[in-house]
């Protein structure tokens, strides 16, 4: 089967942007007791929860584990596979969800996703400028620091 262009896998999405160019990136963190058994991390790719969309089984990993500097989310020029998040309860099928994270010149790209953009598309690559990227991940993490 051919493979469809990187700009034919994104959705339409508000705001106007769709085909080949950079999301948006914003990062949260559920309280922890007594929301739930434990902190984990929320990512909004475009506005839309990447793990919740991608697995409704699963929850975000520890943001202290993904968001601390230097850490996983952090893009290098080599792909490296990152777990996002995992299963909170025991049931058949993937245990955790992986994404690959690579940097490309000055556009962060996240890839082996899978998750339905608003238009029910599936979306397998998304992309990122750099300077957002790293902004909203720094602030990410110097908003939990007290939770971490």
């Amino acid at each position: 089967m051919p493979r469809r262009p990187p700009g034919a896998l994104r959705a339409v999405v508000p705001g106007g942007r769709s085909g080949g160019e950079v999301s948006t990136l914003l990062i949260g963190a559920c309280p922890g007791p007594s929301a739930c058994a434990a902190v984990h991390t929320y990512l909004f790719v475009d506005g839309l929860d990447l793990v919740a969309r991608s697995d409704s089984r699963m929850a975000g990993l520890d943001p202290g584990r993904l968001l601390r500097p230097g850490g996983p989310l952090y893009p290098t020029d080599m792909p490296g596979r990152v777990d996002v998040a995992a299963q909170e309860r025991p049931e058949s099928g993937p245990d955790r969800l992986s994404i690959r994270v690579r940097l490309r010149g000055e556009t962060v790209v996240w890839s082996d996703v899978m998750y339905p953009g608003l238009d029910g598309r599936v979306i397998e690559e998304v992309r990122f400028r750099l300077e957002q990227y790293l902004s909203e991940v720094e602030r990410a993490y110097e908003a939990l620091a007290d939770r971490l």
